[in-house]
């Protein structure tokens, strides 16, 4: 089935798709004269099915334009409607471009001093994303570059990224880094993704080796203290001397320790450090005998005031951790946002480093990209939208419901505007607060909403069991488990979504709650990390004005259903209040150009000044 634009001016700015089989088609001002009223008062939005009529063969939608563009701008072009059964999943056709959005923005004001940046990383999105790290990175470097710096990002050649995804990847430099008593031939690849200048690191032995960015068959820790000398050889040996080099995560925390005592004292002067830490559960455990392989003595840093592992003190063997000595190391050390700096000074194994570290520890809220994260343009979309006029919102939502088997033709007013679709899009990991999405499941079905659940698990365990609750329900009308990862569906099911769940155990930051209230999608979060910087609780009267979404604090089944409960009844209950909500939200701006100024007067404090 098309769905294929009929212009009908006389209908004071109305334009019209009709849906139709090959047995069955009707003229549409046939359609409109059977009805002159909107379906369930949504005075913007006319799905009309007159089922005496049509009996399931086909229906009519049309979309009000009057409050910003025309049709044609939010999907007029022949839409083919995805089936469960179709041969291709509608997530894996071919899109205009598997790169969102390249360009950079230019029209964002320059700052007056400019700065040059190397992120040094294991993830970028979207050639070599896993979690948030990956988008971080990516928006991050583009803000900067949007702002006049010069700006270049450092990964690991994983094995798994395909090069025709890089922009005119070429060869430009070969040359030895040191591993384990021996020097490693290796090459350093130039491209460009999403308009970042990337360095990609190839070693010519086993490192970085498999099908997936972590999980290789090769030591992962070594591999990364490789990675991370390797980073600094190849600054030496081709003479760049940033102004900063922005490490992430404990994978590239021996950065700062190799810089400091080793590369600071041959020919690399000028570069600071900024270590980001984006989720502190994640410490890089490292032995000295491994550490002493990148060329470091490891001996030299098992102190309380280096980098040696405080839960091991007075144990045999003590241990290090490569994400303490980053902090330790590092001119300035970031995290995401504000509440999880505050979270993280009070309680964790590092707490007691943080605070003596306090000086330089500074919380930054991350950003979403609003260029590849943009309803009105994003290439994934069936049906584009924003928010002077989300009417597009519903098709994407049907288009969702249609292709997951969760809707039939003749229950299109149904799904759409009675039947609230909530979705969840995360890693599979008990950080991720695994019971309350279970829970979830079974609430929304009892409450007579639709759930889609889209993620991946690394841990056996837990992917059987989601596997056992996608093979109960996957078959019915209510819930969708997709054990997969898709950068196409997730944006998809953002455009589609009424809700977003996060129910997460502990949250640094979060994007997700961001990028569904750039996609129209509201809320529904547990009290922790960047969640509680982001989302303000539609009933608590005191934060009326920043009011976006539904909140709760405990960790148990009742805190969740009661935030799912008022969810639930504003939708069906207050459309108008909803539709207002939805406004809302999307016109919040969680972009990165605002996060990206506070980093830069973070490398402003601490850069040299030749």
């Amino acid at each position: 089935m098309n769905l294929r634009r009929l212009p009908l001016d006389k209908h004071k700015g109305l334009s019209a798709y009709k849906l139709y089989s090959s047995k069955l088609q009707i003229q549409a001002h046939d359609c409109f004269h059977r009805s002159s009223t909107c379906v369930n008062g949504h005075s913007n939005w006319i799905i009309l099915n007159p089922s005496g009529l049509l009996k399931g063969q086909g229906f009519f939608v049309a979309v009000s334009v009057e409050k910003g563009g025309n049709l044609a701008d939010f999907g007029g072009k022949d839409l083919v409607w995805p089936s469960p059964s179709d041969e291709i999943p509608f997530w894996k056709k071919e899109f205009p471009s598997w790169d969102v959005s390249p360009k950079v923005p230019i029209e964002v004001n320059k700052d007056n001093e400019f700065m040059h940046i190397i992120h040094v990383t294991a993830e970028l999105a979207p050639i070599a994303k896993v979690g948030g790290l990956g988008d971080v990175v990516t928006g991050l470097a583009r803000a900067c570059l949007s702002r006049g710096h010069r700006v270049g990002v450092m990964l690991p050649f994983y094995e798994c990224i395909l090069k025709e995804q890089i922009n005119d990847l070429t060869l430009i430099t070969s040359y030895d880094s040191y591993h384990d008593g021996i020097w490693i031939p290796t090459n350093a690849y130039c491209g460009v993704v999403s308009g970042v200048t990337i360095i990609l690191i190839e070693p010519s032995n086993q490192f970085f080796k498999g099908q997936s960015v972590y999980g290789g068959s090769y030591n992962e820790l070594e591999a990364y203290l490789f990675f991370s000398r390797a980073c600094l050889e190849w600054m030496q040996v081709t003479g760049t001397q940033p102004d900063i080099i922005h490490v992430h995560e404990w994978q590239t925390g021996a950065l700062s320790l190799l810089y400091w005592d080793m590369y600071h004292y041959l020919s690399l002067k000028k570069p600071r450090i900024v270590l980001t830490i984006h989720n502190m559960e994640h410490f890089g455990e490292c032995s000295k005998e491994q550490l002493s392989k990148c060329g470091l003595e490891g001996s030299v840093y098992a102190s309380i005031d280096r980098a040696v592992d405080d839960r091991t003190v007075n144990h045999n063997p003590e241990r290090l951790s490569l994400l303490k000595g980053g902090i330790v190391y590092s001119n300035a050390v970031v995290t995401v946002s504000p509440t999880y700096l505050k979270e993280t000074l009070c309680s964790g194994w590092l707490s007691s480093t943080l605070i003596r570290n306090r000086d330089k520890y500074i919380g930054i809220l991350n950003g979403i990209d609003t260029t590849i994260w943009n309803p009105a343009s994003d290439v994934f979309l069936p049906a584009k939208f924003h928010a002077q006029n989300f009417e597009g919102k519903k098709l994407c939502k049907y288009y969702v419901q249609r292709g997951l088997g969760l809707a039939t033709d003749d229950h299109v007013a149904d799904m759409t505007l009675k039947v609230p679709l909530v979705v969840c899009i995360t890693r599979l990991v008990a950080q991720k607060g695994l019971h309350l999405i279970i829970q979830a499941m079974k609430h929304v079905e009892k409450l007579g909403g639709q759930m889609i659940v889209l993620g991946k698990s690394t841990d056996g365990e837990v992917e059987r069991e989601f596997e056992g609750l996608a093979n109960l329900h996957n078959q019915g009308r209510s819930i969708r488990i997709l054990l997969i990862y898709s950068e196409e569906l997730s944006h998809i099911l953002y455009a589609a979504a009424d809700m977003v769940l996060v129910p997460s155990m502990y949250e640094p930051c979060g994007l997700a709650q961001m990028i569904g209230m750039r996609y129209g999608a509201i809320p529904v979060v547990r009290k922790t990390g960047g969640l509680a910087d982001t989302v303000f609780d539609l009933d608590d009267q005191p934060n009326h004005e920043m009011a976006n979404g539904f909140v709760f604090e405990g960790i148990d089944e009742v805190s969740l259903n009661w935030a799912m409960d008022r969810a639930f009844a504003y939708f069906r209950d207050k459309p108008d209040k909803w539709n207002r909500i939805v406004k809302k939200v999307m016109e919040i701006d969680n972009s990165w150009n605002n996060t990206a100024g506070k980093y830069v007067e973070v490398y402003d404090s601490v850069r040299t000044r030749w």
